[in-house]
């Protein structure tokens, strides 16, 4: 039987610095602590379910603090085990950090052949609120650098709801980026996420922080700014030129299968959602030591596994196609969820017919209760 089709996530956990905001699994770089994880990693990596890998996705942390050789044999690794395609879209986050354009060739030569570049804001002011070290120069060097060195598909984030930021700053990160020429922009609503120096922050002082109507008012701003600028918007958070969709997110959102392998991954395979430990001590000693590495997990079957497939869905363009969620799922959606899809539609924030939901405009920026109201019921 053949290995099942997959997205391969690899997660890399090290930063130069950590952000204030951040709650992903990451440290601040030690050589030792980086050299231990990099072999419990090729440990679990070798010793992975098999899969057919779509495309490969290193995420972090920031990936490229390590050597661009690290990369490059991850790569390889990743082609011999999981049979990664040729002509494979192969993304790494990096931070336009000066020390990412010295890298850049190695990286392209590695087989990296797409950047996402986290780079926040354009605003100094906003870029030391969010404990950022790079400058806007350092975005347009690392873009230009990279163009020079043959990458034709770049990414960069941006987060509204800085404190401190105003509808005018924003609209000043978002047509710095435009003016950079990318493929693909994201752009990130700012969360308060527990255990972080911003939780603690908004604990003091909430006043500090973006509200409602104002995170609105800026997504509207996205919305519109990059709209008139020829990106379409694929996702409530995406926006890419055309032919430019980030293919490695894409399966998420089409609740396919994935592989994540590192500390805290995240995969789904077979039905079965499963993240990995967020502990590194915890991770690398069951990975060196060929055992299971300890996290959570649950199968997700009947209504639970539906609604989330719609859930995800409904966050891109295309929203859910009726017939072919019936032939997966084995029942048609407007008849499962009659009464919420009609409640939506009557409150304006979801278009249905007899061959697709979408999310309208409108829903956008609601986008968390209209799919939720799928995951009951």
């Amino acid at each position: 039987m053949d290995a099942p089709s997959a997205g391969v996530y690899v997660h890399l956990p090290f930063c130069p610095y950590v952000c204030p905001y951040c709650d992903f699994a990451k440290w601040a770089w030690d050589d030792a602590r980086a050299d231990e994880y990099l072999r419990a990693l090729r440990a679990e990596l070798a010793a992975a379910p098999p899969v057919r890998a779509r495309t490969l996705f290193f995420g972090g942390g920031t990936p490229t603090t390590y050597e661009p050789g690290v990369i490059a044999a991850l790569i390889d690794d990743v082609r011999a085990r999981f049979a990664l395609p040729a002509d494979a879209e192969i993304t790494a986050e990096a931070n336009p950090d000066p020390s990412l354009s010295e890298r850049l060739a190695a990286l392209r030569r590695a087989g990296v052949n797409r950047l996402s570049i986290g780079v926040q804001s354009f605003v100094p002011a906003e870029l030391r609120v969010l404990g950022r070290r790079h400058t806007a120069a350092d975005v347009e060097r690392a873009v230009r650098a990279a163009r020079g060195v043959g990458f034709a598909n770049l990414s960069v984030d941006l987060i509204f709801g800085v404190p401190g930021q105003t509808e005018t700053s924003w609209s000043a990160s978002l047509d710095a980026a435009v003016a950079l020429g990318v493929e693909h922009i994201s752009c990130y609503g700012l969360t308060i996420e527990a255990g972080t120096p911003y939780a603690a922050w908004f604990a003091r002082e909430p006043g500090a922080f973006a509200g409602e109507n104002r995170e609105a008012a800026m997504y509207a701003l996205a919305i519109e700014r990059l709209r008139a600028a020829g990106f379409e918007q694929y996702e409530i958070s995406n926006w890419a030129r055309p032919g430019f969709r980030s293919q490695h997110n894409a399966i998420y959102w089409a609740n396919d299968w994935y592989l994540g392998l590192g500390v805290g991954a995240a995969s789904y395979l077979g039905g079965v959602r499963s993240t990995h430990t967020r502990e590194l001590a915890e991770y690398c000693s069951a990975a060196l030591g060929g055992g299971p590495i300890p996290g959570e997990s649950e199968r997700l079957e009947g209504p639970a596994r539906a609604g989330e497939a719609i859930m995800l869905a409904l966050r891109t363009a295309e929203g859910v196609d009726v017939d072919a969620f019936r032939e997966r799922y084995g029942f048609d959606v407007n008849e499962r969820y009659r009464e919420v899809v009609g409640d939506l539609v009557a409150a304006g924030v979801l278009s249905a017919d007899a061959r697709q939901l979408r999310l309208t405009e409108r829903g956008r920026f609601v986008a968390n209760d209209v799919c939720g109201a799928f995951l009951v019921g």
